[in-house]
């Protein structure tokens, strides 16, 4: 299993995933013509995605979602209430598959869940791609608002976590939005803070653990090497040595290799509780 992201952050986010065979794009917060020349950029044909899976309808997670479904033909996966807010960017050409949040699908071996988040969209999902042949297993969550019980449950035993980072919470008062949106931002239905991101990746690192990305960085409340610094020496302080990387915004990461983390993270390492 590979995974990149194509960027992530308030301007834009998708991540795509290469397994069994598959090639799934999960959102598609930028334009056609950005996600085929970002995709290109890793040596990925758009034409090759099987299936794109949209969490919500805000524009950074399904800007290009219309035009790419018509030009590649490639199906969209979204929830009814989903496809009802983002109704204007469908032209009646696009094959859309419906999900219900709670309920996984298969793409020939891969197993997608999407699950419930807590967020100001109007039928929020982060989703989990699992491999049923290798058995790995990728969590995508850029919108969690706040971590919860059944949240917690569906990101359990992820090998590469693709984790919200959005704000720090000193920049964030100290930065140019006006009082409201910062209280929106800061709230149970807005984003993890840095700190909060590091909390949760605490609760959610096991032995296998080997990688985790830091997704949807605030332009103008965060910076990526703080980000990067708060997770990572939380972990390291429970004995994690795996990958912790920030996703920028403007240019895609590299494909993330599961198997290769795997060897490269050695003996299954052992938090120190």
């Amino acid at each position: 299993m590979k995974v990149a992201m194509l960027g992530s952050g308030s301007r834009g986010n998708a991540t795509l995933i290469r397994a069994a065979g598959r090639t799934i794009l999960v959102d598609a917060g930028f334009s056609g013509r950005q996600l085929a020349l970002r995709m290109e950029s890793l040596g990925v044909d758009p034409e090759s995605v099987d299936a794109l899976v949209i969490t919500h309808e805000h524009g950074d997670h399904t800007r290009g979602a219309g035009i790419f479904a018509r030009r590649y033909g490639t199906p969209i996966y979204m929830s009814v209430n989903t496809r009802e807010a983002c109704a204007a960017l469908f032209r009646g050409r696009e094959t859309i598959h419906p999900y219900t949040p709670g309920r996984p699908f298969m793409l020939g071996e891969l197993r997608i869940d999407p699950f419930l988040t807590v967020h100001d969209a109007v039928d929020p999902v982060a989703v989990t791609v699992s491999c049923t042949r290798s058995g790995l297993r990728v969590g995508v969550a850029t919108d969690l608002g706040r971590p919860t019980a059944g949240i917690r449950h569906s990101l359990r035993e992820c090998h590469l976590l693709i984790l919200e980072a959005n704000h720090d919470e000193g920049l964030l008062r100290a930065g140019p939005y006006p009082p409201t949106v910062q209280g929106r931002i800061a709230s149970s239905h807005g984003h993890l803070s840095n700190h909060a991101a590091a909390s949760f990746a605490l609760e959610l690192l096991h032995p296998e653990l080997y990688g985790i990305v830091l997704a949807h960085l605030s332009a103008e409340c965060n910076r990526p090497q703080l980000a990067r610094q708060v997770v990572r020496e939380a972990l390291e302080s429970r004995g994690y040595r795996g990958l912790v990387q920030v996703a920028p915004q403007d240019e895609p990461t590299p494909f993330y290799d599961l198997e290769e983390l795997r060897m490269r993270s050695g003996p299954a390492q052992l938090p120190l509780f």
